[in-house]
């Protein structure tokens, strides 16, 4: 008799195999498999052999490679979220909200490095559902950030302009360094968009 495709899905019944905080280092081992290797050329054998464990023992939190891409995608944005508003939270004057944005921003980054490349070099991999649900914590994200420049504006902090495209620009600038940065170089990321800042500031205050 065939199996149902529902029933086929469902993760492994029976005892969970034996991992500390298995979902949590699934997450942190395949993130770095696959931006070291990309998505396509990793598969979960190779997972299961990078964390010393059987196939089985991935399937039984995660049915498929594609489930566990999205969650990477979802934890880092709903963590980053949640890091940088946190960090914002923190001042008052448009100026250092926006410096604790990008400083924030830049501090998760580099301690979740691989997925970060993971996110931003293969984001449109995603399942339909867990895309919608990624582009919603996106969008939140680049709403906490032009409202910091929005409210900087209508207090004269910051000089007039478009509000989309700096918010834009700003984002592309700490985006771009997935490209490029390697964790453990001369400067810290956090050092690096310090100075970003800097840049930027000179041209933002009024």
């Amino acid at each position: 008799m065939s199996t149902s495709p529902l029933a086929a899905k469902r993760p492994r019944a029976g005892r969970p195999p034996t991992i500390a905080a298995p979902r949590e280092r699934i997450l942190e081992e395949a993130a770095r498999l696959f931006a070291r290797c990309g998505y396509e050329s990793s598969s979960i054998a190779d997972l299961a052999a990078a964390i010393g464990v059987s196939k089985a023992a991935i399937y039984h939190y995660y049915t498929t490679k594609q489930d566990i891409y999205d969650a990477i995608i979802l934890d880092v944005l709903a963590g980053l979220t949640a890091t940088v508003s946190q960090a914002v939270s923190q001042a008052t004057a448009a100026p250092e909200r926006l410096r604790q944005f990008m400083v924030a921003h830049a501090r998760y980054f580099e301690n979740h490095h691989a997925q970060f490349v993971t996110m931003l070099i293969g984001y449109s991999g995603m399942a339909i559902t867990e895309r919608e649900d990624a582009a919603r914590l996106r969008d939140g994200y680049e709403r906490l950030l032009r409202q910091i420049i929005s409210d900087g504006i209508a207090r004269g902090e910051f000089r007039s302009l478009d509000v989309a495209a700096t918010g834009r620009a700003v984002l592309s600038m700490l985006n771009w360094m997935a490209r490029w940065y390697q964790p453990g170089g001369a400067q810290t990321a956090e050092a690096i968009v310090a100075g970003y800042f800097d840049l930027l500031s000179g041209g933002l205050n009024a």
